[in-house]
């Protein structure tokens, strides 16, 4: 009855179809006739305007009053999340950007960087590095100022022989790695003859182990 009632025949459809907002396609209407936007995850719906299907969403009556349209849902009630206006289903997999992968649980979504968040120290050839974001590609490099590499450049063509001065530079160093008796105790340093990031080594005794026991005299 509802089709007899709002579903004439022939069509009668808009010359230049509607532009839909990001996330919701083109679709026929209820009597499939016109091109309509899919309705979206919340919004309202009825016989003619039809939620998006491809979401996994349904037109839910549940809540409406009698002789009201209802609300776009997920035909079984499982949680999802919306992101820049797409539907993720619980469990999918999905990227925002290149820089970050996400996981739709539970109607949020937990987020990991795909770029390394390393760290570069300055060494002598790059006392000032920064990150920089690289024309074509998705995660920042790190680069060096271009002043630095001219002033070494100029400083090695004045006197290749000269001593580059070094900005001393290290970690503290580690607990020792035996709690009694001779140890070692390490820290990362660039203070050498060639001013390098390097591990270095230091013998270090807490205390003293105690005395084993003397073995038992051997039996004749």
């Amino acid at each position: 009855q509802v089709c007899a009632q709002l579903c004439r025949r022939p069509c009668y459809c808009p010359w230049v179809p509607p532009r839909c907002p990001r996330g919701s396609p083109l679709v026929l209407d209820g009597c499939g006739c016109c091109k309509i936007c899919a309705r979206r995850l919340g919004e309202p719906c009825d016989f003619l305007h039809v939620c998006d299907q491809s979401q996994g969403l349904v037109c839910d009556y549940s809540s409406a009053s009698a002789g009201t349209g209802g609300t776009c849902n997920f035909e079984d009630d499982e949680e999802g999340c919306e992101v820049n206006g797409r539907v993720y289903r619980d469990g999918e997999v999905f990227q925002p950007s290149c820089k970050i992968q996400c996981r739709c649980l539970d109607g949020g979504f937990n987020c990991i960087p795909l770029c390394q968040e390393d760290v570069r120290l300055p060494t002598p050839d790059c006392p000032h590095p920064r990150r920089v974001e690289i024309p074509g590609k998705c995660c920042p490099e790190w680069i060096c100022d271009a002043q630095d590499q001219h002033l070494l450049r100029d400083a090695r063509a004045v006197s290749p022989q000269l001593r580059q001065p070094c900005q001393e530079w290290g970690t503290a160093w580690s607990a020792c790695s035996a709690t009694c008796g001779l140890g070692f105790a390490t820290r990362v340093s660039n203070q050498n003859r060639y001013c390098r990031l390097e591990t270095q080594r230091r013998l270090c005794m807490l205390t003293p182990c105690p005395a084993l026991p003397a073995a038992f005299p051997a039996v004749s």
